[in-house]
């Protein structure tokens, strides 16, 4: 549903349309900023980063591919990708992403965030395919249940038994 109204608005922005850009942009701007902000954990570079996603978007529009996952998906994945690049400018910089008398105060803190990611990495390298993308999609990517349907084109009473299976391998994996 969601992509039948973001897909024809995408293909007018790949012809320079800046009122189907504004479309897209109001249409989709919540669930990007807060995929973002997520990962940031920081309101101004949330916005910086969702700012130069759209900017991507909006020069790359002809490079969406129908056929690798919906237009909603395609654009959380370049927001992501700025958000990733922001975390990796701040490590090379050896800034943090927060206040560094508040991380120099929680260092170990987030020594053992790097330890239980590391372990979430690993655990989920051990769910099925299928499971492993609809969490991914679900929970990384920020995409509802419906969305997940259409990304992986399978029925919801499967999409919902592969993240409620996940999980419980993750919870279990995790515990040990």
């Amino acid at each position: 549903m969601e992509h039948e109204y973001l897909f024809p608005l995408l293909l007018k922005v790949a012809k320079s349309d800046t009122q189907a850009f504004e479309n897209l942009y109001k249409a989709t701007k919540g669930q990007m900023y807060a995929v973002v902000l997520k990962m940031l954990k920081s309101q101004e570079l949330a916005e910086e980063a969702t700012q130069e996603a759209f900017v991507k978007i909006w020069y790359n529009a002809s490079s969406y591919r129908e056929g690798q996952g919906t237009v909603l998906t395609w654009m959380i994945s370049i927001a992501r990708y700025r958000a990733l690049d922001t975390i990796r400018y701040k490590k090379v910089r050896k800034e943090e992403v927060l206040d560094s008398d508040y991380v120099d105060s929680n260092q170990s803190m987030f020594e053992q965030d790097s330890i239980n990611q590391n372990k979430l990495d690993v655990c989920m390298l051990e769910l099925e395919n299928p499971q492993r993308q609809a969490i991914h999609l679900a929970f990384f990517d920020g995409l509802s249940h419906a969305e997940v349907v259409q990304c992986l084109d399978t029925p919801l009473g499967t999409i919902k038994s592969w993240i409620r299976r996940g999980l419980q391998s993750l919870k279990r994996c995790l515990a040990l």
